[in-house]
């Protein structure tokens, strides 16, 4: 669930933001209460910013706050307050999304089966040769990914179902669906920059 609207930014306490962080690394639930509430509102609003999409935004702040667990023991006050580490990991996890999103946007584009637009300058050798290989590249992405996730990848972008739609569809629960999508995302994003390296 999103947080309310955000808190104004206390002044750190560099000694206090260790200790609260090294109570988190030792599994003080408590603590990581404490974190949450002294930070989410800010991670909320940074990640909305970012994704302008409340479920988007509400799926990466879980993230971001899964990462502070498990990250707890890297915390370096001496490198901002807490609410400045855990604002960068936010921002940092919703550029990641954005960008992923945008990587299966183009897909999207690649793949699907129009005809070429009528232009009156011909696209060149190298122009076609490189357009090809960007098809290539996406289609083993696409192969590459586990056929569940490629079928969420498929009803997303090519019959452009929305997650709930994509459930109902495959009698999956939301839950799942939503996992799915965010693995092949990253995943996708992954594979093609890999790719483009190796080209």
């Amino acid at each position: 669930m999103a947080p309310s609207d955000p808190p104004a930014e206390r002044a750190s306490d560099p000694a206090a933001d260790r200790a609260l962080l090294q109570q988190v690394a030792l599994g003080s639930s408590a603590a990581m209460r404490a974190v949450y509430a002294r930070c989410s509102g800010r991670a909320w609003a940074v990640v909305l910013r970012v994704l302008g999409s409340r479920a988007d935004a509400e799926e990466v702040l879980q993230e971001t706050f899964l990462e502070v667990w498990r990250r707890a023991r890297e915390f370096d006050p001496s490198r901002g307050g807490v609410e400045t580490w855990v604002t960068t990991i936010a921002r940092t996890r919703a550029i990641d999304r954005r960008r992923a999103m945008g990587t299966v946007a183009r897909i999207a584009e690649d793949v699907t089966h129009q005809p070429p637009p009528t232009s009156a300058t011909p696209v060149s050798p190298a122009e076609a040769a490189s357009q090809g290989q960007d098809r290539a590249r996406v289609a083993a992405a696409m192969r590459e990914l586990p056929p569940e996730q490629r079928a969420v990848v498929e009803l997303a972008y090519f019959e452009g179902l929305s997650q709930r739609e994509i459930a109902e569809r495959t009698g999956d629960p939301l839950g799942t669906v939503k996992t799915r999508a965010r693995l092949a995302l990253e995943k996708l994003a992954a594979l093609l920059r890999d790719s483009a390296l190796r080209g």
